[in-house]
């Protein structure tokens, strides 16, 4: 089913769902499923899985050369979507991206997917590698999100890469796009960044998910500033719990977004990192409270991998 189609029929309720990282290569699923199984009892609709190109490091030899070398990879999205249809009979979400895959490896991506009966994907740039300053796409590939989103309009419309194929049958994709509350970092301003949130909506952008927040205030301008400018599709709210101190100057400089002095303050008062995380739940519960008065459609959290905080909090809400 359609993420749209879930907030339809939820007529008006807030729903909950959550964000998972494959396990790295090597790594066994099982520690993934220990992670969603207790999450399950909030009966999430979809499960969004992320996807991630690989990242490189550079060995210098004895003769002075370096080696690129691919380390840290994360494969597996597409099997994990199949593995959670499966296993929990609960719609996934791929998230497909512009980095390291040109268009074909994309398309057969899409295929896959649609084999599968997977019906949403979120469409996103992703981000650059670490060794490169700014976002570089693969050789044929797309350099922005809006063109990712218009392959898959594309196919939606039975329109492949291959001219050839004049009877191709469409794909029928959701399609989700990222918004940014406090402006993604590459734009000079936010009306900037609204106008080209607005294009990939008249593209045909079904919903948007947002960069995580901690202050609810950015969230409600963001979607009053989008309905001002006629961005009329479903907007959910992203969040994520603060976990350990370390997260006050990582979240910043990572997502480019901004954490609250009160929060900030609170965590900075704590002596270990259970008592962060009680602050970063109730934190996090207070937000989300206050985003279900709002009548957002959904909360969604970003679990990276974790899921005992998020448990906490939705056992308060849902």
């Amino acid at each position: 089913m359609k993420v749209t189609e879930h907030l339809n029929n939820a007529k008006g309720k807030t729903l909950f769902s959550f964000e998972i990282l494959p396990p790295l290569k090597g790594e066994n699923i099982a520690n993934l499923y220990h992670n969603i199984d207790p999450l399950m009892e909030f009966n999430p609709p979809f499960i969004d899985v992320t996807y991630h190109r690989e990242e490189f490091v550079y060995k210098k030899h004895e003769n002075g050369l370096l080696e690129k070398k691919s380390i840290r990879k994360r494969p597996g999205t597409v099997g994990m979507c199949a593995a959670i249809k499966n296993k929990y009979d609960v719609d996934a979400v791929p998230h497909i991206i512009c980095g390291g895959f040109n268009k074909e490896e994309t398309e057969n991506a899409l295929i896959d997917l649609n084999f599968l009966g997977i019906d949403n994907v979120l469409v996103l740039q992703g981000d650059a590698i670490k060794t490169e300053g700014t976002f570089v796409p693969e050789e044929g590939g797309h350099q922005y999100a809006s063109e990712l989103l218009e392959q898959v309009k594309n196919m939606n419309n039975g329109i492949y890469l291959d001219d050839e194929l004049l009877n191709a049958t469409p794909t029928n994709f959701c399609i989700g796009v990222a918004g940014y509350p406090e402006k993604h970092f590459a734009a000079p301003n936010l009306k900037t960044d609204l106008k080209y949130l607005k294009m990939k909506v008249d593209m045909g952008a079904d919903y948007i998910v947002t960069q995580m927040f901690f202050d609810n205030r950015q969230f409600f301008r963001f979607v009053e500033d989008c309905r001002k400018n006629g961005i009329n599709v479903p907007i959910i709210p992203g969040l994520k719990p603060i976990t350990t101190k370390r997260q006050l100057n990582v979240l910043p400089r990572v997502f480019y977004i901004d954490i609250p002095e009160e929060l900030a303050d609170e965590v900075e008062k704590c002596k270990s990192n259970e008592d962060v995380r009680e602050v970063g739940v109730e934190w996090a519960i207070k937000q989300s409270k206050e985003l279900m008065d709002f009548g957002v459609p959904v909360l969604h959290y970003y679990s990276m991998g974790k899921s005992t905080s998020i448990y906490q909090i939705a056992s308060k809400l849902f």
